[in-house]
């Protein structure tokens, strides 16, 4: 059906506008739209001018244009980025490439390499680096002179924000090919202590309608926006309206290759450090042909409290309904509970000291003759 994505749990807004919206925003699929958030803040590098004219020529960057390029810091994850970038390869030609060679380099290796997450040490990591400097065309000794020291084993320090998104969505998620360059500050200024979700099935069991209300604290003085993003498991479940009640719509970007809505809303003022704030939104979705199943929320920090409601039309009543979590998307659901169906034709799941993870709510239409539990359609 749908999840909700909010990595920092950041729904970061404030009261602002009222009735803001975005029409149709299928007609933004094709805009490159700015990057926004921490992103937008950051001043040009100084050298990307010769970056741009090396890439074009296809000339070797020296090692000082490379830093500027990759954000300005003299450091090996951002000088391998930009090198890869620049030539236009992926992790898999990568490795495979290191594997002609005789070092066998995993994608995975590669990828917490260049996030950071983790550096060469071992000799034929060490080795597999003078390799990646011919292969990027860098000069030599460039990307091992970056090396820090040696990371100590053992207990580590607690990961950082885009660590903490990786560990509940996984390497090349959707929420990360979504957003690009913006998913490594994925609201890092904000926090989300409480989040309601109402989702609404329609008359025929497809998805209606989803509307969120969260609450917001900054973690750092000058937050002023959030950015959301929706995935939806169906094509043709398409969002055809956008209303913002609490805060203002600055952008609605509905990728339909990736079947998913970027949502950035600004909160009208800038935060005082632990200021908190209140965003609400709500998305009208257009008819799918299946009808749903389940809705999930993806969240990388601590709720404080997360309260989720489904809301069913009187003639797709399911004859079944329960709650479940997974440790991370793409797990095997644990911790299924049955539900029960209230006179309003809702369920609701209300989870105090929430835990970072995935929060689902799954239902079950029955095969019998018309009445409770038919299968719409």
């Amino acid at each position: 059906m749908s999840s909700d994505t909010q990595t920092d749990e950041a729904h970061a807004t404030g009261p602002g506008s009222t009735g803001a919206q975005a029409k149709d925003p299928r007609a933004t699929e094709a805009r490159a739209t700015p990057a926004p958030h921490a992103e937008a803040h950051a001043t040009p590098a100084p050298h990307a001018e010769a970056h741009a004219t090396a890439a074009r020529t296809g000339e070797a960057l020296t090692t000082s244009a490379l830093h500027a390029a990759a954000t300005g810091a003299d450091t090996f994850p951002g000088v391998l980025r930009e090198a890869l970038n620049r030539r236009g390869l992926s992790l898999e030609r990568v490795s495979e490439r290191l594997r002609v060679r005789g070092i066998t380099i995993s994608q995975a290796t590669l990828s917490s390499w260049q996030r950071g997450r983790s550096q060469p040490e071992r000799a034929r990591s060490l080795q597999a680096v003078d390799v990646l400097e011919e292969i990027l065309e860098l000069p030599a000794g460039s990307l091992r002179s970056l090396l820090g020291p040696r990371r100590p084993r053992g207990r580590t320090t607690p990961p950082d924000a885009e660590g903490a998104a990786l560990q509940i969505l996984g390497e090349d998620s959707v929420v990360e090919k979504a957003l690009g360059a913006r998913f490594r500050h994925f609201n890092q200024e904000t926090s989300s202590l409480m989040v309601h979700d109402i989702v609404r099935v329609g008359e025929t069991g497809t998805l209606s309608g989803i509307s969120t209300t969260n609450v917001l604290r900054a973690k750092r003085a000058g937050a002023d926006r959030a950015i959301f993003v929706l995935s939806f498991d169906d094509e043709a479940a398409e969002p055809v309206d956008i209303r913002v009640t609490c805060g203002r719509l600055a952008e609605a970007t509905y990728l339909k290759g990736l079947k998913s809505l970027v949502l950035e809303i600004h909160f009208g003022r800038e935060l005082a450090k632990l200021d908190t704030t209140v965003v609400s939104y709500a998305v009208e979705v257009s008819p799918s042909e299946t009808p749903a199943t389940h809705y999930e929320r993806w969240s990388r920090t601590n709720l404080h409290e997360y309260l989720q409601q489904v809301f069913f039309h009187p003639a797709a009543l399911p004859a079944d309904c329960h709650r479940y979590v997974r440790e991370k998307v793409g797990d095997p659901p644990r911790g299924r509970r049955r539900i029960p169906l209230s006179d309003a034709h809702d369920v609701h799941v209300l989870t105090s000291r929430c835990k970072p993870g995935v929060h689902g709510v799954a239902w079950e239409y029955g095969t019998g003759p018309s009445g409770t539990g038919d299968r719409p359609g």
